[in-house]
């Protein structure tokens, strides 16, 4: 009976802060971005409730790894190291950089509730090479992580921060420096590399009154070595066609594959492996990297299914099976031909 008073106390409250929400946020206003094609992922709390309440969360699991990582030097170059979820760790024969960096224990704003690692980062933060460039895709909790942010400052002084457009005054009030925010299109030429930042089907928000007040997408990085392209986290659209228009096609890309069912809830906001596949053909990436997975349990699908599914849809596209691969944590890939 106690449980049953607990679970019913929790879900009338789950309603009221949620309601108390779109309430603050209807009165809060002012502009808003919107995904390329003018719309704004906004689910609506009996669509929440829906998925909350049939909601069976996947068992935990742990995925393997290696300490490859541990033979780069000073003279390492064109590599890609898989930390976990969406944190790579790139040499791209010009500059060292970091994406979407998080080596928090939670992807919360607290540290005692939020999703919870199933494993540590590949790499430790105090281990990693002089970083040129920090990559951030959009201000959730999963990829912009101010404690790895500003540890990754005092160890990294040098490190310029790129972020979003509407991100700049969080990272500045959080105490970092070197930071510059970008609308989607717009670049920035660093050493002899060029960072744009490109449109993604999502959304943002850090709390109740900030939805969509800042923008998100994806990175593409053109050296005259390689191109590298970080898609950040997306749902399926017409953005990445145009990104390959614009911008050319990339020789790797790093796309998730994780964090999609269920798909009546997930589809707009989150890729499937199948649909990632097609991001990969939409850009005309020469291979790509799975990210985005096997790390935080933030959706329904069992964890280690992503994996499975990908190399199912790499089968039934007639694709190589290292032409899109889920790179194994601390792992070293070469980025040559």
């Amino acid at each position: 009976m106690l449980k049953g008073n607990f679970v019913a106390r929790s879900i009338i409250q789950t309603i009221l802060w949620i309601a108390l929400s779109q309430w603050l946020i209807a009165c809060a206003g002012g502009d808003r971005f919107t995904n390329s094609d003018g719309q704004a992922i906004n689910k609506s709390l009996v669509d929440l409730l829906q998925w909350r309440a049939g909601r069976q969360q996947p068992a935990p699991i742990e995925l393997p790894r290696s300490d490859d990582w541990k033979g780069l030097n000073s003279q390492s170059t064109q590599y890609a190291v898989w930390i976990g979820h969406a944190t790579y760790l790139l040499n791209n024969g010009d500059l060292t950089i970091i994406t979407d960096p998080i080596f928090s224990r939670r992807a919360s704003p607290v540290s005692w509730a939020g999703p919870e690692r199933m494993v540590d980062p590949a790499i430790a933060l105090t281990s990693l090479p002089p970083i040129d460039v920090v990559l951030v895709s959009h201000n959730h909790y999963d990829h912009l992580d101010i404690p790895s942010l500003l540890a990754l400052q005092e160890n990294h002084p040098t490190a310029l921060f790129l972020v979003p457009k509407g991100d700049l005054a969080l990272l500045k009030s959080a105490g970092i420096e070197r930071v510059e925010e970008y609308d989607w299109w717009q670049s920035r030429r660093v050493e002899r590399t060029v960072f744009t930042f490109t449109p993604a089907h999502h959304w943002s928000a850090r709390g109740p009154l900030d939805r969509n007040r800042s923008l998100w997408g994806g990175w593409y990085m053109a050296a005259p070595e390689r191109t590298l392209y970080h898609a950040g986290d997306t749902g399926y659209s017409s953005d990445f066609s145009e990104i390959r228009q614009r911008l050319g096609a990339p020789d790797f890309a790093f796309i998730p594959i994780g964090a999609y069912a269920p798909r009546w809830f997930m589809a707009a906001a989150h890729v499937d492996p199948d649909e990632a596949l097609q991001i990969a053909e939409d850009v005309g990436a020469g291979r790509a990297f799975a990210m985005h997975w096997g790390t935080f349990i933030l959706t329904d699908e069992p964890i280690a299914e992503p994996q499975l599914r990908l190399r199912e849809a790499l089968k039934d596209a007639g694709r190589a099976e290292d032409f899109f691969i889920t790179p194994i944590l601390g792992g070293i890939n070469p980025l040559v031909d």
